[in-house]
């Protein structure tokens, strides 16, 4: 009944008792578990005490099997999310050093690259804003330096806006200053609502009083003010609560990076706007009246978790994880859910203004 062929032996196994065909199971001879007997006179196993004894070994070889491929699983599942981490850390490296740009980044038409706008440059750019309030600040400043800050009237004025930050990236600087608008670029930044009221008074009709505040200081200097001007209280932000990226020296924000239902992080994404911002050391730490700095506190506020792309391809195919807005770097703009800015760039507006320089 048994035919040794290779090593190995044919087991005859009839189907049924209807059945003439014969059908063969190719056993390992060198399995020593199994007993290859079938009609042994010494008392062997029976037909039915072999299939049995095989198919429970088979059944273990298959639970042998499972238990390594769940752990070729679980040791891939663990690389991805290394590989995650790594991603993560790369684009916050990309983002400390500003290389936000690849060779291959298209830019916004008409761009012109040049060198990063230096304090001086944007402060010219300001006092060119004659009857704004940021221009009267700004002029103080240039003329009073220091002592400036020793006047009551503008003692808890931190700054302007556009002067409370630095970019390395003329092309982004473009980009924050568009998406924020002027209005927003030229607020004073005051540490308490205490110095927010010393800025404008009232008479008892409720009109604004032009011989004090900020409005008689402009008519000190022959720069009347005219029309609204936007002032930032930190003091009554609402600010970050969360953690700061570890060893940071700028401390960054330590957002959660976009996921893809997929769970991979999308394609092009550069980082938050929010850390993108280089701020002077002095301004870091404890500038608001409730211990925060300035990161957390007023460049939060302005963009909260406005992603950063290279391209409007990228931004597009990003959407499902765009909660807070975003742009690219070709100058695409999502102003927040469901609100985009198409067309090109506010050129005539905007080329020779460079936010945070």
């Amino acid at each position: 009944m048994f035919q040794q062929n290779n090593m190995q032996l044919a087991i005859r196994i009839p189907t049924s008792p209807a059945q003439d065909s014969s059908q063969y199971m190719q056993v390992d001879q060198s399995d020593k578990s199994l007993v290859m007997s079938g009609d042994m006179q010494n008392g062997g196993f029976t037909h039915a005490e072999y299939i049995f004894n095989f198919s429970k070994k088979l059944e273990e070889d298959l639970q042998t099997f499972g238990m390594k491929i769940k752990q070729h699983e679980d040791n891939i599942k663990f690389l991805k999310t290394q590989k995650n981490k790594l991603d993560e850390s790369i684009l916050d490296l990309q983002v400390i050093l500003g290389k936000y740009h690849s060779s291959g980044t298209p830019v916004a038409e008409n761009e012109v690259h040049s060198h990063p706008q230096s304090e001086e440059e944007t402060m010219e750019q300001i006092m060119r804003q004659e009857m704004s309030a940021a221009g009267i600040i700004c002029r103080l400043n240039t003329h009073h330096g220091i002592q400036a800050y020793n006047i009551t009237l503008t003692k808890d004025v931190l700054g302007i806006v556009a002067r409370l930050g630095k970019l390395d990236d003329d092309n982004l600087g473009r980009l924050l200053s568009e998406y924020l608008g002027m209005e927003t670029m030229l607020a004073i930044v005051c540490r308490t609502y205490d110095g927010v009221k010393m800025l404008e008074t009232y008479d008892k009709e409720g009109c604004i009083n032009k011989s004090s505040g900020l409005h008689g200081l402009g008519a000190s200097i022959g720069r009347n003010l005219d029309g609204r001007f936007l002032v930032i209280c930190l003091e009554h932000l609402r600010p970050y609560a969360g953690d700061f990226i570890p060893n940071d020296p700028q401390r960054r924000l330590d957002l959660l990076k976009p996921r893809l239902p997929n769970g991979e992080c999308p394609p092009g994404f550069v980082g938050f706007a929010v850390n993108m911002i280089n701020i002077d050391s002095t301004h870091l730490f404890c500038f608001a009246a409730n211990g925060y700095g300035l990161r957390e506190t007023l460049f939060y506020s302005l963009f909260s978790r406005l992603q950063v792309y290279k391209t409007r391809g990228d931004m597009l195919q990003a959407l499902p994880c765009i909660s807070d807005g975003a742009l690219s770097l070709d100058g695409g703009i999502i102003k927040a859910n469901g609100l985009f800015c198409l067309g090109n760039q506010y050129e005539a507006l905007f080329q020779n203004w460079k936010m945070f320089s």
